[in-house]
């Protein structure tokens, strides 16, 4: 996360993720993670998901999908309403297949909702983004 004040990149711990942080630099309190995390590896996702202290809503996509470039603003939007409350991270079913098949992802765009470590909830196809605050909001 870039701090706003000094320009400082700062390394956020996904398991403080619930609390406020400072810039290691200036102490300037950061803003929440507002925008979507792009999960680069298994071991980034099994991080992320195992982690997290808050809720994290993952989007199985894939590059050559149109519906899943469709949701990519949406998610945006997500992100940013639900900053503080759920982290939302995508994961390209191309470049990490292992967790895909994992998670049975039969078709995308996918989102699943994780806590813990274990799914919640999850809801197929694009949807603008009120229908997926929506989603959140009655998994919690």
């Amino acid at each position: 996360m870039t701090c706003s004040a000094c320009g400082t990149r700062n390394r956020l711990p996904f398991a403080t993720l619930d609390k406020r942080i400072r810039c290691g630099q200036c102490k300037t309190e950061l803003l929440p993670v507002n925008a979507p995390v792009e999960i680069l590896s298994a071991e980034q996702f099994r991080a992320i998901s195992t982690q997290c202290s808050l809720p994290v809503l993952v989007d199985f996509w894939a590059a050559w999908c149109g519906p899943c470039k469709m949701l990519a603003p949406e998610l945006e939007k997500v992100a940013t309403s639900a900053a503080g409350k759920t982290l939302v991270a995508k994961l390209n079913t191309e470049q990490v297949p292992e967790i895909a098949t994992q998670y049975h992802i039969a078709s995308i765009p996918n989102l699943v909702l994780l806590r813990n470590g274990q799914e919640l909830r999850r809801l197929a196809g694009a949807r603008p983004a009120t229908d997926i605050l929506r989603f959140l909001q009655s998994a919690e």
